[in-house]
């Protein structure tokens, strides 16, 4: 019926074996209840009964396999959690980063600006010393202009 309770993953069925000093009682038993089809029917049962204990080894094997991948299963949930908090992490330290070089290219952006400031400070300052110099050559040249015109004078 069960092939004999074949060996199934993991789970081994053992035929029961029956002493043989019954061998005797069973065998004047059976003869007597064999003519009306008792021992048929106990044969039946016997069957029945070994069947329905390979079923329940079944249902063993089947419930220590899903205990095996709950397991499994809540290991996994948890190294995904692991990962998931490392990634939220690695996330807002890129984000803190991100907000650090905008703040650095603000800040260059002001030095920036500051030194265009410097740099047109100086031109204008250049230009006004150049007007200055300017006006002290042209004042110097009348100067001298004057002194010549004074030394042709009183010579």
């Amino acid at each position: 019926m069960f092939d004999k309770f074949k060996n199934e993953e993991g789970g081994e069925m053992v035929e029961e074996r029956t002493d043989n000093n019954n061998t005797e009682e069973s065998n004047s038993t059976i003869e007597s209840t064999s003519q009306i089809g008792i021992g048929e029917l106990m044969g039946k049962r016997a069957k029945l009964e070994e069947a329905i204990d390979y079923v329940g080894l079944m249902i063993k094997n089947l419930k220590d396999k899903r205990t095996l991948l709950e397991k499994d299963i809540e290991e996994e949930s948890v190294d995904i959690k692991n990962l998931k908090e490392k990634l939220q992490k690695v996330s807002e330290y890129i984000e803190e980063e991100n907000r650090g070089i905008s703040e650095l290219a603000s800040k260059r952006q002001k030095v920036e600006n500051e030194a265009d400031e410097v740099g047109s400070i100086i031109n204008t300052l250049r230009d006004r010393l150049s007007g200055v110099d300017r006006v002290i050559d042209e004042e110097g040249n009348r100067v001298k202009k004057i002194k010549d015109s004074r030394d042709a004078f009183n010579e």
